[in-house]
């Protein structure tokens, strides 16, 4: 098979609620993951054996890589001997809240099992997920809105894309997902509002008193430690945004335009903050 490239979408969270600590120290949540237009390319090449490129020297391209990783669990797993070159053209910023590295393993998973021609099933592939990472099943096996509980591997198609414009803005700085948990403030004993039934409410009937119940618990603590990213929350809503948000772990910070030209607007006015910003139509689904 000759060398093809494939599109790793990056994702928001429309509510992030923290419920618990296991006690194998992960946390649980629930959340709706959302997609949107902001791509990394993989390129896929044959060769001899398993190794990678990338665009961005920031990120290493060994065995900590989390491609390289989906591809060697994928290979065992197939109990296969077969190499690949992939080439990361990396654009979804990291440390962001956007789940660039997830999308980047799940496309890996996808692509490899056609490649290799292996045709593993979806749940042997969502078994190798879970192990990657909480939200590499997310964008392995769904397209749209998603509601997602558990430590976020736990899934539900809803049937659902968001009829608004996004703009999605990189405030320039990395968070960890490591360093959020440990920063957020705990909210565990309150009565968790029903984050589906709200999504519905505001995709299908467009009642927009729901806004209210999508927070996201790392938000106060990002914003306490990382003003740009709070500045450019309300920058978004000062832009014509009706709802603006931390994605994420952050520090991605997303909002809802009724009018593209606002949107557009908005998106160059972050330009001109040099940071970068991302468009997502209405109706915007990922293709596969």
């Amino acid at each position: 098979m000759s060398a093809f490239s494939v599109k790793s979408y990056a994702k928001i969270n429309l509510g992030l609620l923290i419920t618990s600590k296991r006690s194998d120290g992960y946390h649980t949540l629930e959340t709706v993951f959302a997609p949107v237009d902001w791509f990394d390319t993989i390129e896929f090449a044959e060769s001899d054996t398993l190794s990678m490129r990338c665009t961005d020297p920031a990120l290493p391209v060994d065995e900590h890589n989390l491609c390289l990783k989906a591809a060697s669990a994928f290979r065992d797993s197939a109990g296969i001997s077969e190499g690949v070159l992939m080439t990361l053209d990396k654009r979804i910023p990291f440390g962001a809240g956007l789940g660039g590295g997830s999308s980047d393993a799940a496309t890996v998973l996808r692509t490899l099992n056609t490649f290799w021609n292996v045709g593993a099933s979806v749940s042997d592939l969502h078994e190798l997920a879970v192990k990657l990472g909480a939200d590499v099943p997310y964008f392995l096996e769904m397209k749209g809105l998603a509601f997602a509980r558990g430590i976020g591997d736990e899934l539900e198609d809803l049937a659902l894309s968001l009829p608004f414009h996004v703009v999605t803005v990189f405030p320039e700085e990395h968070i960890s997902t490591v360093w959020a948990y440990r920063h957020f403030y705990p909210r565990f004993g309150r009565i968790m509002p029903d984050l589906r039934r709200s999504v519905q409410q505001l995709c299908l009937d467009g009642d927009r008193s729901v806004l209210g119940v999508f927070e996201n618990d790392f938000e106060p603590a990002v914003f306490d430690h990382y003003p740009v990213v709070k500045q450019v929350k309300h920058m978004l809503l000062d832009a014509g945004s009706f709802h603006a948000s931390l994605s994420g772990s952050g520090s991605a910070v997303f909002g809802f335009f009724d009018r593209q030209e606002d949107a557009l607007g908005a998106v160059g006015l972050m330009g001109g903050k040099r940071f970068r910003t991302s468009y997502t139509a209405p109706g915007f689904s990922m293709q596969h």
